[in-house]
This record gives structure tokens, C-alpha cells and sequence, in this order.
């Protein structure tokens, strides 16, 4: 697939974005949009504003992210990353956060953070086990009702470490209650998620500890 990955600019690709993000996620309330105004004062403020274009020109993939900070930890976070149905299994995600990550390096981060569903293995599986990202904390209800995530940080800067094992959760993908459980509690145990793995209609997260 013939591909351009590059920084937005100028009103018509702002809201082809916010068009492209709103039909992704199946989005008609305006409430759930997102501002071209707020991504071009983003692009302009240590933000990242990227969009993936096809041979003809058209927008397939875009996210957004800014920069923040925790406990003096300067951080780029990715708010949204999406890509256009057609588009999914061609390494369009990859390259979105790989251009995402080279602008974030530029703002000073070392890391950059986001949260995704933890019962969507194909985005834990890309996030966990081939970015190499971190799951670092559960945030239950995050949006409201059933709205379940994981905030996951990303090393910008090198490979992620091997940790001690500190367990797993085994379960049917579709048992949400028994996953959330097993979440919730190797989080609160300090433990790291860092893999995923899925066989016959079976899920097992893997988590590690700092200690050697």
C-alpha cells in the first residue's frame, strides 16, 4: 500500500481528521466529535496531529496526543489513534504511533502514555506485545458505564526490560467480569500487564513485577 504519514496543516485536513475519527467509532452525537480549532492550537503547542494518506490522497489513518505531566514526569499522551476499516492490517496503526513517538521524542518525553480497552485482545495484543508497551494502571468506568481501560506507557527511548513473572489471568475473551477481576487485582498488587496471548476462544494476560 503506497502510504504518506505526516503532520496535518490547514483547516481541510483538520476536519477530514475530525471526520475520519467520528466515522471510525460510529460517532453522530457532536459532543463525541473532536475540534479541528483544538487540533491546529495542539499541532501548534507541543501537541501531535498526524494523518496517514493513501496514493490518491485520501486520508485512512490520523491520531492526535499532547504533551503531560506526572509527578514532574514529562509525558506525550495519544489521546485517539484510527484507521479507516479498509484500511486495518496493513501496519497503518504501527506507523501512526511510530511518527507520533519521533514528535513526542521532540518535545523532551521519554514516554508516551494512552488507554484502550482491556478486553480487546487485538489492541492489547498491538499494544502489549508488539510496540512493547506497558500496562501500568487500571482505570475502571474511565468514560463512564462500561467503559473499562488500561493506561498503558510506552519507552520512547528502549526496548522494555524483563521483569520477574508475577502471574496471569486465564479466561473465555468473553468472560469480562473474570478479567476485570484478574486486572484489577495484579494492578493493585503493583504487578506490570506486558502480555497477551489468545487460543481457542481463550485469553491469558501475563504480568510482571520490577523485582529481579
Amino acid at each position: 500500500m503506497e502510504l504518506v504519514v505526516r503532520e496535518l496543516y490547514g483547516q481541510a485536513e483538520l476536519t477530514e481528521a475530525a471526520r475520519l475519527y467520528r466515522r471510525v467509532f460510529g460517532y453522530d452525537q457532536p459532543e463525541h466529535g473532536v475540534s479541528p480549532r483544538l487540533l491546529a492550537a495542539l499541532r501548534e503547542n507541543s501537541g501531535s496531529v498526524i494523518g496517514a494518506l493513501d496514493g490518491d490522497g485520501t486520508m485512512i489513518g490520523f491520531c492526535y496526543g499532547f504533551t503531560g505531566v506526572e509527578s514532574g514526569e514529562l509525558y506525550h499522551y495519544s489521546q485517539a489513534a484510527v484507521v479507516a476499516a479498509e484500511a486495518q492490517g496493513h501496519g497503518v496503526g504501527r506507523l501512526l504511533k511510530q511518527a507520533q513517538a519521533r514528535i513526542a521524542r521532540g518535545t523532551g518525553a521519554r514516554t508516551m502514555r494512552w488507554t484502550f480497552d482491556p478486553y480487546a485482545v487485538r489492541n492489547a495484543h498491538f499494544n502489549l506485545n508488539v510496540l512493547g508497551a506497558t500496562g501500568v494502571r487500571f482505570l475502571p468506568d474511565y468514560y463512564g458505564g462500561d467503559t473499562d481501560r488500561v493506561l498503558v506507557s510506552w519507552d520512547l527511548w528502549h526496548a522494555r526490560k524483563p521483569g520477574a513473572p508475577a502471574g496471569a489471568v486465564r479466561s473465555p475473551a468473553t468472560d469480562r467480569a473474570r478479567l476485570r477481576a484478574g486486572l484489577e487485582r495484579h494492578f493493585a498488587a503493583g504487578a506490570r500487564w506486558t502480555g497477551v496471548t489468545r487460543d481457542a476462544g481463550e485469553v491469558t494476560y501475563t504480568f510482571e513485577s520490577d523485582e529481579s
